[in-house]
């Protein structure tokens, strides 16, 4: 029960953060992106925000074996670069670039993104489904 009650405050958190930093609102998001044009570099500072205070979390955590929950700590998976990565990241650029969206702020913007957030929910919600046989058909074509 405690750990439901966390993982919500955490989730309010993190979706009041998205929101009081303007990261759902896609014009911000592609002024950010849009380095030869109008760039809008306040984004920098979000990215800072949460770069710094989540290396020192790394840092602290890497030390415990036991959660604030007193759930055992998970391995750090091993650092690489494969084409899973790369594509996936691709992707996710290309998608963020586009639309201004991408998963946390899409679902804090369906309250007042319209018809188009709606749109991009469910684009998003395809892709992630149809990923799996996507990539299945990559390996079977692409041996990695």
């Amino acid at each position: 029960m405690h750990r439901n009650l966390y993982a919500f405050i955490a989730g309010g958190l993190f979706g009041a953060g998205l929101l009081v930093s303007g990261m759902v609102d896609t014009t911000k998001v592609q002024g950010w992106l849009d380095v030869f044009g109008a760039w809008d570099p306040t984004l920098a500072f979000v990215m800072g925000g949460a770069i710094i205070p989540m290396a020192i979390a790394w840092r602290v955590a890497a030390r415990r074996a036991k959660s604030v929950l007193g759930t055992p700590m998970p391995q750090p998976a091993p650092p690489r670069i494969d084409r899973n990565l790369v594509l996936g990241s691709l992707l996710f650029g290309a998608g963020w670039g586009l639309a201004g969206l991408c998963p946390g702020p899409s679902l804090a913007a369906l309250s007042f993104g319209g018809l188009g957030g709606v749109v991009f929910l469910i684009a998003m919600a395809a892709g992630m489904m149809m990923a799996p046989g996507l990539r299945a058909r990559l390996d079977r074509l692409v041996p990695a």
